[in-house]
């Protein structure tokens, strides 16, 4: 695609990953510079429109994409005739190196938080030679403990906005597994009851980080109709399955990240995803650095902001050409 001097975009397209899907991916900046692929949250969430800001794309060639489902892939999660079979942690990671491949990179450095963190985490210890180093914020690896905390245990602190989470399922699911009985409302007929669901599912996310005013609460719940209903079909089919990984999987295999050098950049005051994660992974990775930054959340702040910014201009010194 031709250069698109209002965004920044010099390369752009939709990649076959097979099964029916097409993944959008787009490239920003120094064709020959140190390549970047920024790695969305969510999962679901589609590419953010902001991170490549925090790259010198003078030295930098910085790709981003999104991932199955979401943002202008295709088809999308949105549509309930879209088969979610197809759309796993295993398909993403197949997904990625297929795209560096199309790129022709030998490796990159990986930059994302929240879901990003876990899928480039098991990316990076599957491929750790095409990995040149790694920035993660909000680090979570989406242990069955970590998806119990977010929507059952955090109740502790929110109870009220628990108990409307809560009351969005039918009664005979309330005691139950809630993400899973969420799960089951975005597959069903109505899309009045999907529209629901997904309305009910943001609100709850939102008061996981009302509290973070330096950083963007509401942020779930401002989404367009179709960014929602692909966000959160696609969030609770991946927690409902803990991601397709095995419990501690990723901490276990943390040595296969030996040599890669990594920094973790975590808010002390995230509620979704609590310090301790971050913490056990910067003890199990000796490469890694853990940043704590005191004011901030899930969201960010801007001293989250100027940790990246650091964290990202020495890790792309370090990096490959």
């Amino acid at each position: 695609m031709a250069d698109d001097s209002t965004s920044g975009v010099n390369d752009s397209g939709l990649l076959d990953v097979g099964d029916g899907n097409r993944i959008y991916w787009e490239s920003r900046g120094n064709p020959q510079g140190r390549p970047v692929l920024i790695v969305h949250g969510g999962p679901g969430s589609g590419r953010s429109r902001n991170s490549h800001k925090s790259f010198d794309l003078r030295q930098c060639r910085v790709v981003s994409f999104d991932q199955r489902g979401c943002g202008d892939s295709v088809p999308s999660a949105a549509d309930p005739a879209t088969d979610m079979r197809c759309n796993t942690t295993h398909h993403l990671l197949a997904d990625m190196e297929l795209l560096r491949e199309h790129l022709g990179v030998n490796q990159w450095l990986l930059y994302g938080g929240s879901w990003a963190s876990t899928l480039i985490l098991a990316y990076a210890q599957r491929h750790p030679e095409r990995v040149s180093g790694i920035v993660l914020l909000g680090v979570t690896m989406t242990r069955p403990r970590e998806v119990d905390w977010l929507y059952q245990r955090l109740r502790l602190l929110l109870p009220v906005e628990w108990q409307r989470f809560r009351a969005g399922v039918p009664v005979v699911d309330r005691d139950g597994n809630l993400v899973e009985a969420y799960r089951r409302l975005m597959e069903h007929p109505d899309p009045a009851v999907r529209r629901q669901a997904a309305h009910d599912w943001c609100a709850w996310e939102d008061a996981a980080i009302a509290h973070e005013k330096l950083g963007a609460p509401g942020q779930y719940s401002a989404k367009p109709d179709k960014a929602t209903l692909e966000f959160v079909r696609i969030c609770t089919h991946y927690f409902a399955h803990h991601a397709w990984l095995d419990d501690g999987e990723l901490l276990a295999n943390a040595h296969r990240l030996a040599g890669i050098p990594g920094v973790l950049i975590h808010g002390r005051l995230d509620l979704a995803a609590p310090l301790l994660t971050a913490w056990e992974l910067a003890q199990a990775w000796p490469d890694a650095e853990l940043k704590i930054i005191d004011d901030s959340g899930h969201t960010g702040s801007p001293a989250m902001a100027e940790a990246i910014r650091d964290a990202i201009a020495r890790l792309c010194r370090l990096g490959p050409v």
